[in-house]
């Protein structure tokens, strides 16, 4: 089943008198329970593609439907309550709060969220989360204790923690080794089949394409 079905999608900066199409009618449908992934060389158009399916950025027309909703069409506030509760996001940064626990970055997202879990419901959601990262032993733990990989695990954890329904993956291993990386795709593959969910993926690393279901390539602002 399709979460997310993007139409006919384009993309167009303007600096001054000169404009530059970065994307040139995108058809795309990203479905539940599968990991895909696009890939192409720098410049090719899949990183404005992936901000744009999440709300981070405009399109220039088209159609981005999730849920029935287009965000072409929705409002600012309505992107942002969607981006809070139905999206996750991990990028090649964890960004986490430096004075903030492993517990406590996950339990910000949820008030991010606006979750309305009582607080042993929130604990448990936590705990049962850091389990199935494999990160249970590092609850309490500050971001500087930990190495990268810990920390990508902390990010997917905090990507999910609110159950959203697609989750999308910026260059997710790009800070990591390869054996890290392949434990961090094998960990967003495991998830995305479990929960269900719907993952979108830019990847530069072709070794890290065996761990998607769908392999989109784009040049020069298409699909080929």
């Amino acid at each position: 089943m399709s979460t997310l079905m993007i139409s006919n999608l384009t993309k167009t900066f303007s600096n001054g008198e000169v404009s530059e199409q970065i994307l040139k009618g995108i058809n795309l449908e990203v479905n539940n329970g599968e990991v895909t992934a696009l890939v192409g060389a720098s410049g090719s158009g899949k990183s404005t593609l992936l901000t744009i399916a999440a709300g981070l950025q405009r399109a220039s027309s088209g159609k981005i439907v999730f849920q029935g909703k287009d965000l072409i069409t929705m409002s600012q506030e309505g992107i942002r309550q969607l981006r809070a509760t139905q999206f996750g996001f991990i990028f090649q940064s964890s960004h986490l709060v430096p004075f903030l626990t492993v517990e406590d970055q996950l339990l910000l997202m949820l008030d991010v969220a606006e979750n309305k879990l009582s607080k042993q419901a929130r604990k448990k959601a936590v705990t049962e989360m850091l389990e199935l990262v494999g990160m249970k032993h590092r609850q309490h733990a500050y971001p500087s204790s930990l190495s990268g990989g810990e920390k990508q695990r902390i990010a997917i954890a905090r990507a999910i923690i609110h159950q959203p329904q697609m989750l999308f993956a910026d260059e997710p291993t790009a800070s990591l080794d390869s054996s890290r990386s392949k434990d961090v795709m094998t960990l967003i593959q495991s998830i995305t089949k479990k929960l269900n969910i719907a993952t979108l993926l830019v990847t530069h690393d072709e070794e890290m394409l065996p761990f998607a279901d769908r392999i989109i390539t784009m040049r020069d602002g298409v699909i080929l």
